[in-house]
């Protein structure tokens, strides 16, 4: 019974132990023609090789002998070209004139060489393609760390991914997780890896290597899996930075006490641009400016250079927009904020893009 409830606690053993069940479940991105392509572009060399086979059995056709009696028809031609470019050979029409014989020799025998070589080669490719697969996830999850989870393809975790990138973080670093294995496609097509479960479950977001993850963004549909994934992911990852999308402001308090460390509601944060539309639609034109992905200045965040230290924040590099003192936002034109501190961070507008260079100190958060 003992034994049994350790496998029941620990599935990320019997994961380790049979590493082939992870294909079709984590998503590896590789470049390169689809199976499907690979496969029917195969076979229309086939079926080309066929037909030119028949084409010349039927030109040929006088030449040939049929032990059933009679001249080759058309379907004789198919029927003799495919036994042929099988190797069956069953005996029952073979060529007897020098020319259907030298036909043979020089043309159809390279076919049936091609056919086997497109036949042997699908084979071989669907039988290794696993083993391959395989060998990528292994290696994969034994180097991945200091990534960050998206739990989540939907709009919301599409554009915190935009995000993350425009500031930098390279897609190797990023690592989607959700449900629906046609967003999990689009996800593997724009070079992501991508794993295919829910993030309430501990075990997809142990093949996730979420704990070894640096941040978790989740930005499922309903709140209520927000909550569980939550506390799924604070109890594997208890030093990951965990962000956390939700659509209404009473469910706050209840992801703070799950464990995340930030909270961004959804629907509150767009009705208040939209009030604020109604009466100075240029500001919220600005806030969009500011976080969009593509803007020329964006909103960033960074820790202070030793220079920095003790210096008013009007005199930093910058447009400084607030302090970050003990884990709170404090205004750059209060008191308190006249003298930095070593431990403080910054808020600031800086120029957008991810090739921009970054002052000294910039941790990346943007």
């Amino acid at each position: 019974m003992r034994a049994a409830w350790r496998g029941v606690r620990r599935p990320e053993r019997l994961l380790a132990a049979k590493p082939d069940n992870l294909v079709g479940i984590i998503r590896m991105p590789h470049a390169g023609v689809s199976p499907l392509r690979s496969i029917a572009r195969r076979l229309v060399v086939a079926l080309a090789a066929l037909l030119v086979s028949v084409a010349l059995v039927y030109v040929e056709r006088d030449g040939y002998l049929d032990f059933t009696g009679g001249g080759l028809s058309l379907l004789d031609c198919f029927y003799y070209a495919s036994v042929s470019l099988s190797t069956t050979g069953y005996g029952d029409i073979v060529p007897v004139s020098p020319g259907a014989r030298l036909v043979n020799v020089v043309v159809i025998t390279p076919l049936r060489v091609l056919f086997l070589i497109i036949l042997v080669g699908t084979t071989l490719e669907v039988l290794t393609e696993r083993s391959r697969q395989t060998l990528r996830i292994q290696r994969w999850r034994s180097r991945v760390k200091d990534h960050v989870v998206i739990i989540g393809y939907g709009t919301k975790g599409r554009s915190a991914i935009a995000a993350l990138m425009n500031d930098g973080v390279d897609v190797s670093e990023l690592v989607v997780v959700d449900t629906d294995p046609r967003v999990l496609e689009s996800a593997e097509a724009h070079g992501l890896v991508a794993v295919h479960g829910s993030g309430t479950r501990s075990d997809v977001l142990r093949m996730a290597e979420v704990h070894r993850a640096r941040s978790v963004v989740i930005a499922p549909d309903r709140d209520d899996a927000a909550v569980l994934m939550t506390l799924t992911t604070r109890e594997l990852a208890p030093h990951a930075q965990v962000v956390v999308a939700v659509r209404e402001s009473e469910n706050v308090h209840l992801l703070r006490q799950s464990g995340a460390d930030s909270v961004v509601v959804s629907s509150e944060t767009a009705g208040r641009l939209l009030g604020m539309a109604t009466l100075s639609p240029s500001l919220v034109d600005l806030f969009e400016t500011i976080i969009s992905s593509d803007a020329e200045v964006v909103l960033a965040e960074r820790a202070l250079t030793p220079d920095e230290y003790g210096r008013s924040p009007r005199d930093i590099t910058g447009p400084v927009l607030a302090v970050v003192r003990d884990a709170g936002l404090v205004p750059v034109d209060s008191p308190e904020a006249a003298v930095l501190r070593p431990a403080d961070r910054v808020i600031y507008l800086r120029d957008g893009g991810s090739g921009q260079a970054r002052p000294p100190g910039d941790g990346g958060q943007g």
